[in-house]
């Protein structure tokens, strides 16, 4: 059974929820403008009312989207703390005698 915070696999999976929110927004302005057109040209239509539940679908979906992506940016800082030496080394102070 995986473990709840994967970090080898929360990259990829970010990065894929970023392209399918970027897939869903465009659904939504890609939906929401057709609802709008074919709710002015024939108010109470079938297609009309298949619009606007494409637009519902897909605003889920990218609310979804949104959700999971937050989540995974807060586990992301869950990660294990760096522990290797500082690069620079630190400054010589000389006390008084």
């Amino acid at each position: 059974m995986a473990s709840q915070t994967d970090h080898f696999t929360s990259l990829p999976a970010a990065r894929q929820l970023r392209r399918m929110r970027a897939f869903y927004t465009a659904g939504v302005v890609l939906w929401a403008a057709s609802s709008i057109w074919t709710g002015w040209v024939s108010p109470g239509s079938r297609p009309m009312w298949t619009s606007l539940l494409l637009l519902a679908v897909f605003a889920v979906l990218l609310g979804l989207a949104c959700r999971w992506l937050r989540g995974l940016k807060s586990d992301s800082g869950a990660g294990p703390a760096h522990r290797a030496a500082p690069r620079r080394a630190p400054a010589i102070r000389h006390t008084s005698a």
